[in-house]
């Protein structure tokens, strides 16, 4: 199979186009990058390639692909590998029906408090959000990390990074590092909550975010930035 030509149009500063940046080098894709500016209006050429003007986009041999999730899973699918498990067994559909299940339940139960604490625009009000974060990860994500039996340090005790972490590992980079004094997103001592709360998730999240196709295009200060305008401009609304 002669390599793929891939176009990506993305944004370094979106954590949903993130998802197709980890999912392209963790399967070793060469791609042309394609940089879309997310604070003007869409260019109508790139409207044209994705009429809902959002990021990630991919031309995959000429065949547009849009939407992060969808991008991700495109490319797991099209290329197997250690990502995904083939569906066409029992035991690999019940380990892709996992996976959508831990990630439905960290952007359906998790990110919103993590959305919540950013928004935030007092210390009481930060502090109860971070209450809510960690409560919601101790719920829905820490038992399912816990009870994996495999010896690895990813998702299904897997040794290597699986679709769940490609879907959310931008996150994972963000959640970890938003507490700092020079960002003030979340809670300050949101680290050690997490810690003594839901260890597994600690060592997962933080295993996740050390892997080079997670945080190779990550610019701290540039994201955190990024983010304070957008909240700020938001809160003006």
């Amino acid at each position: 199979m002669s390599a793929p030509k891939i176009t990506l149009y993305t944004s370094h500063k979106c954590p949903w186009a993130h998802r197709a940046h980890i999912a392209l080098k963790e399967l070793g894709l060469d791609y042309e990058e394609v940089i879309i500016d997310l604070n003007t209006p869409r260019e109508p050429w790139y409207l044209e390639i994705n009429p809902r003007g959002l990021v990630p986009s991919i031309s995959y041999n000429g065949n547009i692909i849009t939407e992060s999730g969808i991008v991700a899973q495109f490319l797991a699918d099209a290329h197997p590998s250690h990502l995904l498990p083939p569906s066409n067994s029992v035991e690999g559909a019940l380990q892709r029906a996992r996976i959508a299940f831990f990630v439905d339940a960290f952007f359906s139960k998790v990110v919103p408090q993590f959305m919540a604490s950013q928004r935030a625009t007092s210390d009481a009000d930060r502090a109860a959000a971070g209450d809510a974060l960690v409560a919601a990860i101790e719920k829905e994500i820490e038992p399912i990390l816990a009870s994996q039996t495999g010896s690895g340090p990813f998702f299904g005790g897997s040794d290597k990074l699986t679709l769940a972490e490609v879907l959310t590992g931008s996150f994972l980079l963000r959640l970890l590092s938003f507490h700092k004094p020079e960002a003030g997103l979340v809670r300050e001592d949101l680290p050690e909550l997490l810690e003594k709360r839901t260890p597994a998730f600690t060592k997962w999240a933080k295993a996740t975010v050390e892997q080079e196709s997670v945080n190779y295009i990550w610019d701290e200060k540039s994201v955190v930035e990024h983010t304070k305008k957008r909240f700020a401009s938001l809160a003006k609304k």
